[in-house]
């Protein structure tokens, strides 16, 4: 008895983690070019430590197809562009506002199965940790050097900051090119400054300070 159930705890974990098994979007896609993307994907799964582990597996084909999807995505996007650029008046426009909302609407779609994929397989600090990569760590850089540049930020202060850096990443992981990403945070980053000027702070003096305070450190902006 004891080992029928044995047997069927076996065949039960077996079953779940092959159903559970992601695989690789690669079909019809040329070689080339999944290489790269995977070579990319890669970089998460280096960051996270997991690289070569089942675990490793999973989260790298996940993050490969997320990139594979984008790809996709933006490439339908530049289609309808193409026919709308056969077109006049009114059916171009229309043609070329299909493209932007039909866009949009998949990658908001996607956005939050991406996350729930990876959710299945690593914690949220993990999934952080997933995002920072995608995006060039440009929330945890930008926040640092803010803290850095006005020392005299109130914790409410800090907290908006980083929430708005966060929800631009979120733009940003979504984004069809690095330009494109860096954008996104330039968004907030302009939010964040009108945000911190209405709250009195004179930026132009502050960035003056900081920067002496970083060459007397020995250090460069």
């Amino acid at each position: 008895m004891k080992r029928f159930l044995l047997a069927a705890a076996v065949m039960l974990a077996f079953g779940t983690a092959t159903a559970n098994a992601v695989e690789l979007d690669k079909q019809g896609r040329d070689p080339q070019y999944v290489s790269t993307i995977i070579s990319r994907a890669q970089k998460v799964t280096d960051a996270l430590g997991i690289t070569g582990t089942d675990k490793g597996t999973q989260v790298l084909n996940i993050v490969a197809n997320r990139y594979f999807k984008l790809n996709d995505i933006y490439s339908e996007r530049d289609s309808i562009k193409k026919v709308a650029g056969t077109l006049t008046g009114d059916a171009k426009k229309q043609k070329q506002q299909e493209a932007e909302s039909t866009k949009d609407m998949k990658l908001y779609r996607s956005h939050f199965g991406f996350i729930a994929d990876l959710s299945l397989y690593l914690t949220d600090s993990e999934v952080e940790k997933v995002k920072d990569v995608m995006t060039y760590n440009v929330v945890n850089v930008t926040y640092k050097a803010q803290c850095d540049m006005i020392p005299t930020l109130k914790e409410e202060e800090k907290v908006q900051i980083l929430a708005w850096l966060k929800e631009a990443r979120e733009y940003a992981i979504d984004a069809e090119s690095s330009k494109k990403k860096h954008e996104a945070f330039g968004k907030y980053k302009g939010r964040i400054n009108n945000y911190l000027s209405k709250r009195g702070y004179n930026l132009t003096k502050e960035r003056e300070a900081w920067a002496k305070r970083v060459k007397a450190r020995g250090e460069t902006l």
